[in-house]
């Protein structure tokens, strides 16, 4: 299937039933606001080759069984610039969603900011992201499917603001369009793959796979799960250690379950969210929103056993923070030896990158479990971990650092570590005593069909 070319192209990709929203005030014939010579004779001439009044269409439609407003740019009309009567038409399709409390999703294909307007085109960014901002703060989700190209105002505010972007691939995407980038400037840089390496963009869905990605983001994001999600049950081994060196060494087991096999024992399926937004991705965090056993959605950010970047604690306090907006309880998996102390995370900040984390899980406005699965290494840690809401499996620990660290810390000789361990009190059971966790799961009962236990 090869990518649409037009705005109905595009709707037609994505939904069976599409309904377009009716919409008065379309600008006069006129040379517009800045009376730009032409414009009226170039507006028509773009409406006669497209068959489209203006750069977008707006409407409805049924996209994986869930309603969505629908904002489908069309590049044959003046490059699918943004003039008053875009930001019109866009405002009133998320007016349409606020009231009927529909989810948004645009598939911008869109040069920027209309020339033939002057400032009164470039406002219309400021209006779009007013918009975008009232149907956030109604809980509505919006998701963007960028189509070739998306620079520009497009880019920086309906496509970069969206909570989940996808973007179909080879498609041009970045703020400064092919005429006014640097003439050395790498073309890849600019394009769909280049955002999502860089943190940029959730994924680069083929035309053809569009309408199950994009059926399955909405459909999750729009049906949240009732309640805290109950923490999993253990998948290793579950007789407690003897000490803190067994605990430690149980942790550290490369035959160890991790975040995968939890993640898959939860859900029936998942979606995955990719990058910080900042310039970066972690591939030891995993992020994103799964289907639980009763058809509801509850949102998930796991760690996979290595050190946390800065980009993976920015990513799961993305995925809090967007869970909390979307009224959806999180889980979170603790599995990491601690944060990344190398130069460049340092550079990336590690420092502000968790305390971010730290802040988005304070702030939580839905209930937030935490299961430790593995190694608790210090604040790279507890950083993904729910106050008040955290067990731990019999094969895991927690400790205020790893105990090699801490034996250096106390000048104490290498050799020491394991004695450290012991002192240090980070087996599950300890935890539970010093009121660090709540409990210690057990394995599942052979006749449970529930994931997880309260």
């Amino acid at each position: 299937m090869t990518a649409p070319g037009n705005a109905r192209e595009a709707l037609v990709l994505v939904t069976d039933d599409f309904a377009e929203l009716p919409f008065a005030g379309e600008p006069s014939d006129g040379d517009g606001p800045i009376d730009w010579p032409g414009y009226g004779r170039s507006r028509a001439a773009a409406a006669a080759r497209s068959g489209e009044a203006e750069s977008v269409v707006c409407g409805t439609g049924t996209v994986g069984g869930v309603r969505t407003v629908l904002v489908s740019f069309e590049f044959g009309f003046l490059g699918g610039s943004i003039g008053e009567g875009t930001g019109a038409r866009v405002a009133a399709a998320h007016a349409h969603a606020r009231e009927h409390r529909l989810p948004v999703t645009v598939l911008p294909a869109t040069g920027g900011s209309r020339m033939h307007e002057g400032m009164r085109a470039l406002v219309q960014l400021q209006r779009l992201a007013g918009e975008s901002a009232l149907t956030r703060a109604a809980g509505l989700p919006q998701l963007a499917v960028l189509r070739d190209p998306t620079t520009g105002g497009g880019w920086a505010t309906l496509g970069a603001g969206a909570d989940v972007v996808l973007a179909l691939p080879g498609a041009q995407v970045g703020f400064a369009g092919s005429r006014v980038r640097p003439r050395d400037a790498d073309p890849a840089a600019y394009t769909a793959e280049s955002q999502l390496v860089h943190g940029h963009v959730d994924a680069v869905v083929p035309a053809a796979e569009l309408r199950t990605v994009l059926g399955r983001w909405l459909a999750l994001l729009t049906r949240p799960a009732r309640g805290p999600v109950p923490p999993p049950y253990a998948l290793g081994g579950t007789e407690p250690s003897a000490s803190g060196r067994e605990a430690v060494a149980r942790a550290r087991r490369p035959e160890r379950p991790r975040a995968e096999a939890y993640l898959d024992e939860v859900f029936t399926e998942r979606a995955e969210l990719s990058g910080d937004r900042a310039g970066g991705t972690d591939p030891g965090t995993l992020c994103g929103f799964g289907r639980l056993p009763d058809g509801r959605t509850a949102a998930y950010a796991a760690q996979c056993g290595t050190a946390t970047r800065p980009a993976g604690f920015r990513t799961a306090a993305r995925l809090v923070r967007l869970a909390g907006r979307l009224g959806i309880p999180v889980l979170t998996l603790i599995d990491t030896p601690g944060a990344a102390n190398d130069a460049e995370a340092e550079r990336a900040g590690a420092g502000p990158a968790i305390a971010e984390l730290f802040g988005a899980v304070a702030e939580a406005r839905v209930p937030v479990t935490s299961l430790l699965i593995g190694e608790g290494g210090s604040g790279g840690a507890l950083a993904l971990a729910a106050p008040g809401r955290t067990w731990a499996t019999p094969d895991a620990y927690f400790s205020v650092i790893a105990p090699e660290l801490a034996t250096a810390i106390l000048k104490r000789p290498p050799e020491d570590a394991d004695g450290t361990a012991d002192l240090l009190r980070l087996c599950p059971e300890d935890l539970v005593a010093l009121g660090v966790a709540r409990g210690v799961v057990g394995a599942r009962p052979e006749d449970a069909s529930a994931p997880g236990r309260g």
